[in-house]
């Protein structure tokens, strides 16, 4: 299972995160401050999957920890939507499980939450 398509497709199917970036979530591109137009949505793995359930000594689910940047010019959405996507997430099991910097830099705010999603093995 590839958890970082399965975390675009459940923010492209929402519509106020859809409509809010446009085509801007991206997986591990950053973008530079000057370009920040429009909010991003930037989907980083923290690390590979660990086994965190064993059954007749085999692997059997898995913990995958991600961690999601909303970048914006606009506090206040910024942070709609850095909830947005703890909602969304939240629906499909996927929980917040930290957060990471939040920063503001030259016009720009930044808010880094990272996640953790159990899955098992197929």
């Amino acid at each position: 299972m590839d958890v970082l398509d399965e975390i675009y497709k459940l923010l492209v199917a929402d519509d106020y995160i859809r409509e809010q970036t446009k085509g801007r979530i991206k997986f591990f591109e950053y973008p530079a401050t000057g370009d920040v137009t429009g909010p991003y949505i930037v989907i980083d793995e923290i690390g590979p999957p660990i086994a965190v359930e064993y059954g007749s000594n085999k692997e059997i689910a898995y913990e995958q920890i991600t961690q999601i940047d909303v970048w914006s010019t606009d506090r206040k959405l910024t942070r709609k939507l850095a909830n947005a996507i703890r909602d969304v997430l939240r629906n499909d099991n996927i929980t917040q499980s930290a957060i990471g910097p939040s920063d503001y830099d030259k016009g720009v705010f930044r808010d880094a939450r990272r996640y953790t999603y159990i899955f098992y093995k197929e």
